[in-house]
């Protein structure tokens, strides 16, 4: 690794770094993650920066848990008992009512239980008799059958959030209960997307001989997305550095992260890596990751806020590959999460994945499939070349193979899981 804008061009046998030092430096130079109060319908997906405890049992009152008749348990002592209806109780009523021996009240699911009843009887098990306003109790009933007690599901002085707790649907629901409407969290990341290379076409024209369209740019906002981040959208800007230097300033000026795609190789108009040398300064890194694809890499963190900038190779499966190996987990700890990396696990190999001996870890896009015997098998490669994007479509995983092995069938390899729901469709 290297530091400074003169010291990051490449070097034809500039030695190779390992994944695992790259990785970490990337890790050791970001910020740690700043919190502000938040509503918490903006906060799915974010991490909770304060504890919070229940201030109401809930339920907060004794309820009925179904539809039926709320009565004295005490009158209903055989399997057939005939009680007085006095009225009906629908969730939401605040009047207090009472039940009396001898009756019963017609009552709805989560309606507050009438004073005096001590149980409530499911309608299936009742016959109601409308021409002498009366009820059929057709069982034996005991006190407190189908119902809801003060505290049965959260009560006061319950712990329902901790620092770093992912903030899921379930759990802003639980908040929600207890009249939470804001909390301290770490707010979702903003993340700019910055495509380079004059060779690149954003919209739906006619393409001239040299020109392709511009595949990372979609394909990042969409991962950022997917992993809870805010894309913005930078745009493609041409091989000028000056272009490159104001697009990405704009970036590090209004989002927390900033990632570009595209030189960061040894090609002669390859600018990115040194505007990223030159707005990182000491901070700046460029790497040949020991890695296969997405071997050119390049880092730095900008400004006070420390924004970090990452520069990917150009090629669509090198950018997919980098995302995951060194931008989605650094996203992640950058958003305070206690998990930073995807589901990892051995598979055994169905087929052989012979390799080369380069001295670098081979990702190789993979087919997998939870099979009968209770493994996860890979079934299929996926075919090589960092430019065969949509080769890449039924990929669900990748397998981590090292340097110093070339796997055959029944050897069990490392993976990372990209799609976990894939892995039991067969």
């Amino acid at each position: 690794m290297s530091g400074g804008r003169d010291s990051l061009e490449y070097a034809a046998n500039e030695t190779l770094i390992r994944y695992d030092e790259a990785r970490e430096f990337v890790l050791k130079s970001l910020a740690p993650p700043v919190a502000r109060r938040a509503d918490i319908g903006e906060l799915l997906g974010c991490v909770a920066a304060e504890r919070l405890m229940a201030r109401e049992d809930v339920p907060g009152f004794t309820n009925s848990s179904m539809d039926g008749f709320a009565l004295r348990a005490g009158d209903a002592t055989s399997s057939s008992n005939e009680l007085e209806v006095v009225g009906s109780i629908y969730a939401g009523d605040t009047t207090r009512s009472s039940v009396g021996a001898g009756q019963a009240m017609r009552i709805m699911t989560g309606a507050a239980l009438p004073d005096g009843a001590d149980c409530v009887c499911m309608i299936e098990r009742t016959v109601v008799h409308s021409s002498r306003n009366s009820v059929s109790i057709n069982q034996v009933m005991s006190a407190g059958e189908n119902l809801r007690h003060p505290g049965d599901d959260v009560k006061v002085g319950q712990t329902l959030v901790e620092p770093g707790d992912e903030l899921t649907s379930l759990r802003l629901a639980v908040l929600a209960s207890q009249g939470f409407t804001s909390l301290m969290a770490i707010p979702r990341l903003r993340v700019g997307v910055l495509s380079t290379g004059n060779e690149l076409v954003r919209d739906g024209r006619a393409l001239n001989v040299g020109e392709i369209r511009d595949t990372n740019g979609p394909l990042l906002m969409a991962l950022l997305e997917e992993s809870g981040c805010t894309a913005v959208d930078l745009g493609v800007a041409l091989d000028d550095p000056e272009e490159i230097i104001r697009r990405l300033s704009f970036g590090v000026a209004g989002c927390d992260a900033v990632i570009s795609t595209g030189g960061v190789s040894v090609g002669d108009v390859d600018h990115v890596k040194m505007v990223i040398g030159e707005l990182g300064e000491r901070s700046a890194r460029t790497m040949r990751v020991a890695i296969r694809p997405a071997k050119p890499f390049a880092f730095a963190t900008v400004g006070e806020r420390a924004t970090p900038i990452f520069g990917l190779p150009g090629n669509p499966v090198s950018t997919r590959v980098s995302f995951e190996l060194f931008v989605r987990p650094a996203l992640r700890q950058m958003a305070g999460h206690r998990q930073i990396d995807r589901l990892r696990m051995d598979a055994v190999l169905d087929i052989a994945m012979p390799r080369e001996n380069d001295g670098k870890l081979h990702l190789v896009h993979v087919v997998a499939r939870a099979h009968a015997d209770g493994r996860v098998h890979v079934e299929r490669a996926i075919r090589h070349g960092s430019h065969l994007l949509s080769s890449l479509l039924d990929a669900n995983a990748i397998a981590l193979i090292d340097c110093d092995v070339s796997p055959v069938a029944g050897d069990v390899v490392a993976l990372i899981v990209i799609d976990a729901e894939r892995l039991g469709q067969t």
